[in-house]
């Protein structure tokens, strides 16, 4: 079986690929421009037989493998991702390879992911000979903003083979919540779409002594923040949640003066493109109603962030039966409901069916000492990467045969 064969052969190169990501939790990188990891990555790629490209807009980078097995019809081809980008985090992790740069840390794993993908192209490499299809690898900057795969598909990333992505998958690693070596998922949305509304009430100004000569904005405020979470109980179903949190409200200079604003502003999470839009469409139309009735106008932005992160049924089983080949079912665990935060490989899986799963590289063995990723004591586990490469680069070799009708 090409399974125990791609798992022998990632945990061969374990040592190396560890080492790897250890290089790069000491440089992390943030944001769209990752010239340093960028460059580690096409050093890790290189002696590979791939057709490797860079992005022009950001620091990306693509690389398409070809399969080597006889196919009579077109070639299947599956893309594999791995987000490369740290976060502004000083790390508070001792550990011997601990970031040389304060104010940014890979304090999500994606140091873990980038060493992933390449031991996934290495693996496929030295598996060429039984791959049905092409796999095209995209390391990818900016997943923690602005964004990178959007930019990615603009430039061709779905092309990247000569013929559009027929499949795609990632495996984001966890640093709390189960044990070390345990992965889970779910089917359908796995990870919220998350939006910002900003919402500025215009009044008219005036002296606190005399409110009905101005126009206050600042109650007016405050009432579209009570409207809002009214409509999220009496305007969206229960089943399809919908989370508004009002983060901050800012008015005014002194406790006697009426200011001539008031801005609102909230994140937006849904699960649903249907409820997605519904909640934009209400929002907007509450803060300007309720700004309407007491004769002021409220001014409605609504700054679309990531789409809804949705396994594809298909893709998400065959993803899942890899893990349970590969490790056994007491390595597997179903997610019961989806996750709030979001996710930019949200773009990928709206283009093209696929699977997102997590697996657990929680450093601690109690869970009650693990902190979340994005803590600057996120702890992560190296010991999974080789796990990673395997599971990754199964789904390929498995789908690309399954997509050929073997």
């Amino acid at each position: 079986m090409s399974g125990s064969r791609a798992l022998e052969a990632a945990r061969t190169i374990g040592p190396e690929l560890v080492a790897l990501r250890r290089a790069l939790h000491r440089i992390p990188e943030v944001g769209l421009h990752l010239p340093d990891t960028q460059a580690a990555v096409l050093d890790a790629l290189a002696g590979l037989d791939l057709e490797v490209t860079t992005g022009e807009g950001l620091s990306s980078v693509v690389a398409v493998l070809r399969g080597r097995a006889p196919h009579a019809g077109e070639r299947p081809v599956v893309l594999l991702r791995g987000d490369m980008d740290a976060l502004p985090v000083t790390e508070e992790v001792e550990v011997e390879y601990r970031s040389q740069r304060p104010g940014s840390m890979h304090a999500c794993g994606h140091d873990l992911h980038v060493a992933g993908l390449v031991g996934a192209a290495r693996v496929l490499h030295t598996l060429r000979d039984e791959l049905v299809g092409d796999v095209v690898l995209m390391f990818q900057p900016a997943e923690e903003g602005p964004g990178g795969a959007e930019p990615m598909i603009a430039e061709g990333l779905l092309e990247a083979a000569g013929r559009r992505v027929d499949a795609a998958y990632a495996v984001h690693v966890y640093s709390a919540d189960h044990p070390r070596g345990v992965w889970f998922g779910r089917p359908g949305p796995l990870m919220a779409a998350a939006d910002e509304l900003f919402v500025d009430v215009r009044g008219v100004g005036g002296h606190g002594s005399a409110p009905e000569r101005a126009q206050d904005p600042v109650p007016v405020a405050c009432e579209i923040v009570l409207a809002f979470q009214n409509a999220l109980t009496r305007q969206f179903s229960i089943w399809d949640p919908v989370v508004l949190t009002v983060g901050k409200i800012a008015a005014g200079t002194k406790e006697n003066i009426i200011p001539d604003d008031a801005r609102i502003e909230a994140t937006l999470r849904t699960f649903s493109a249907e409820h997605r839009a519904k909640a934009h469409a209400v929002f907007t139309r509450l803060a300007e109603g309720v700004a309407a009735a007491h004769g002021l106008r409220a001014e409605v932005t609504v700054a679309g962030g990531y789409p809804v992160t949705v396994n594809d049924p298909v893709e998400f089983e065959v993803a899942r039966e890899v893990v349970v080949d590969l490790f056994g079912a007491d390595r597997w665990a179903d997610m019961a409901d989806p996750e709030a935060g979001s996710e930019d490989m949200s773009f990928v899986l709206e283009e093209v069916p696929g699977a997102y799963l997590n697996v657990s590289a929680c450093a601690h063995d109690d869970l009650a000492l693990a902190e979340d990723n994005h803590s600057p004591r996120a702890a992560f586990d190296d010991s999974v990467v080789p796990d990673v490469a395997a599971a990754l680069a199964e789904m390929a070799l498995r789908r690309s045969r399954m997509l050929a009708g073997g």
